[in-house]
């Protein structure tokens, strides 16, 4: 099961199983069980490990094990097992924990289990009281755990996040909750604490003395495919603004913490989401726009819009493009816009952040000297093409003084021989020791749910029509136009 040497910083998992719901589901298959096989594969997981997959589809161990068994598992799918049964029904659980004790017996796992929810957001509540009822929100021994990994959505709104956590607490401890979100995952996302904290050159300009204004954008190109009756419920602001957006937004803007311990870090984050100015019903129309993607694209690739997508309501008013002007009341950031947006059907996969500088105060050059100059930037590139751009402006070769934006380019692939893990690779591992950095607290879904609640409803409540925008453009020029009002424009990609 481990073919390679133990890398130089030794971050390796403890003796445990992992338990997976909704282990029949596209997540396992497509990411989880690829993600282990790759833990395996570099020694990060002890010989004293196992799965358990629980789902309600029937199924042998062998019929799971041949489910998984595509690529490489270096022996790991042998200690797979399969467990069939509903998730409100106290008999599975029941039989859940016999199983457990059967693992810790045979392979030496030392009664510690991380629960892993891939299942439905409505089965997360049945399955955390089924293992609270059964025991199994405890270590089986003095030194085992047991850790809960929720996948999102987590809650549907303020209210529902609230209720899930007070069914959450009710059995398991906060530091034995692991809220996911893959973003956080990616080394890039994580490459902006490594940019911010780790260069003395850019914290002296990461404020509102030098920056005019802060970009992130979250574009998709494809549409929503087969999810459509999910996403009828859910939308843009509650799929991909809530939760990514503004965790990478947090991590752009925060403090620094003392020390990358996981609260430090965390605390600073919160406190980040605590200084958002809470929109009011009279400021969305101003600060927010929605959108809903249209037929459109060429001739040889006619897209569908998205109320001809399966599951789609013909007169649905759901948005597929969500752009918001936010402000940030703390010192730092005081006078500062922060523009964000994500959206279905755009002309790039791309997701950035966007540092824009100030014009310089003077410009002792003719304006036909610099009419293509550019403002500076500094451009994370998280996906695809992961890495960092500075713009600035340099004299085009010539016998005249012409100034042009030029970039100074830095990319990943091209810079690192090391290979770059998989979201869901560093986030399992972390999960299982305990690693809370990357997860999200209680109080951060609380202060991300306040943020866009009242923007939800205001559009819900909305007798208006929805903006459309052409599949594969930029989203509706009314997104265009919230940057257009204060002199700024989009920068796409």
């Amino acid at each position: 099961m481990n073919d390679l040497p133990v890398e130089a910083d030794d971050r390796r998992a403890p003796p445990a199983t992992l338990v997976i719901f909704g282990a029949s589901g596209d997540l396992t298959a497509r990411k989880l069980v690829p993600a282990l096989k790759q833990l395996s594969h570099h020694r990060r997981l002890a010989k004293e490990f196992a799965v358990v997959g629980v789902a309600r589809s029937p199924m042998s161990d062998d019929e799971f094990r041949a489910k998984l068994s595509n690529g490489p598992d270096n022996g790991l799918l042998e200690r797979f097992r399969y467990l069939a049964g509903g998730y409100d029904d106290p008999d599975t659980y029941a039989r859940l924990k016999t199983l457990l004790d059967e693992i810790d017996q045979q392979h030496g796992t030392g009664g510690s289990r991380v629960f892993y929810l891939s299942t439905p957001a409505q089965a997360f509540e049945p399955v955390v009281r089924g293992l609270t009822a059964a025991g199994l929100n405890r270590g089986a021994t003095p030194d085992g755990f047991s850790r809960v990994v929720i996948e999102k959505p987590y809650g549907h709104d303020l209210a529902s996040a609230k209720a899930l956590d007070d069914t959450v607490h009710a059995g398991f401890d906060e530091s034995q909750v692991f809220r996911i979100d893959h973003y956080l995952g990616k080394d890039t996302v994580q490459n902006v604490l490594a940019l911010r904290f780790a260069n003395a050159i850019f914290q002296p300009i990461w404020d509102r003395t030098w920056v005019d204004h802060v970009q992130i954008t979250v574009a998709e190109t494809l549409g929503v495919g087969t999810r459509g009756s999910f996403y009828e419920h859910a939308g843009a602001t509650r799929d991909i603004l809530q939760n990514h957006v503004l965790q990478v937004l947090a991590l752009a803007l925060m403090e620094p913490p003392a020390s990358f311990s996981p609260e430090n870090v965390r605390n600073e984050k919160v406190k980040l989401l605590q200084s958002i100015r809470l929109p009011t019903t009279r400021d969305i129309d101003r600060i927010a726009v929605r959108g809903q993607y249209s037929r459109g694209g060429t001739a040889d690739e006619l897209m569908p819009g998205y109320r001809e997508e399966v599951g789609v309501n013909p007169r649905s008013k759901t948005e597929t493009y969500a752009a918001l002007r936010l402000d940030v009341d703390n010192w730092r950031w005081a006078g500062v816009p922060f523009y964000v947006r994500t959206g279905k059907r755009l002309p790039r996969r791309l997701t950035e952040v966007v540092l824009q500088f100030q014009r310089p105060p003077h410009l002792p050059i003719r304006a036909d000297q610099v009419s293509e100059l550019k403002p500076d930037a500094l451009i994370l590139r998280i996906q695809p093409d992961e890495g960092i751009t500075l713009r600035f402006g340099a004299k085009v070769p010539g016998h005249s003084f012409q100034v042009r934006s030029a970039s100074m380019e830095f990319s990943y692939q091209e810079t690192f021989k090391e290979e770059s893990p998989e979201a869901y690779e560093r986030l399992l591992l972390d999960a299982m020791i305990g690693d809370p950095t990357l997860f999200i607290r209680s109080d951060e879904v609380e202060h991300s749910w306040r943020i866009v609640d009242p923007i939800v409803a205001h559009w819900q409540e909305s007798e208006g029509r929805i903006p459309f925008y052409e599949a594969a453009s930029w989203g509706p020029t009314e997104g265009d136009q919230l940057l257009e009002r204060d002199g700024r424009a989009w920068h796409n990609g």
